[in-house]
């Protein structure tokens, strides 16, 4: 929560930011009119997959903002696991747009990241992005905490 709140008062200073507490969790909050503009969907518009959500450009040109987006979306979407003895790391996304900024964040960052598509008849296909090198070193860059 702290980490949360700390980013949105770096990108909105002028603003409260709120905790409310609830039974087993906790919300943080933080209104603006600027929100919408800043992260390039509407609220009220549906999905992310139905915005086709993306990583503004603003955050693909700062590393440091890259970093803590990096960190955010493999927190909530991704995993972190061994195979075979070896430590991976997967981010999972419907939406192509949103694999492709993953993705080039990544190999800006100097890493390499594999991706690959699982289709389903009935589903909508499913982009996996893998990094199997250099994944602690990944981990200490972007600070992923996922215990």
């Amino acid at each position: 929560m702290n980490k949360i709140t700390e980013s949105i008062h770096c990108i909105l200073p002028q603003n409260k930011i709120g905790l409310l507490n609830r039974r087993g969790c906790v919300d943080v909050y933080c209104y603006s009119n600027k929100l919408e503009t800043l992260l390039g969907w509407k609220a009220n518009k549906g999905s992310k997959y139905k915005q086709q959500a993306s990583i503004p450009e603003w955050i693909k040109r700062n590393k440091k903002f890259s970093l803590f987006c990096l960190k955010g979306l493999i927190e909530t979407d991704g995993s972190i696991y061994y195979d075979r003895g070896y430590r991976m790391i997967n981010f999972t996304t419907t939406i192509p747009q949103l694999a492709r900024d993953v993705s080039m964040i990544i190999t800006k960052l100097k890493f390499k990241a594999y991706t690959r598509i699982i289709k389903h008849p009935s589903r909508l296909p499913k982009y996996v992005i893998r990094i199997s090198k250099n994944v602690n070193e990944f981990i200490n860059l972007t600070g992923i905490n996922k215990s």
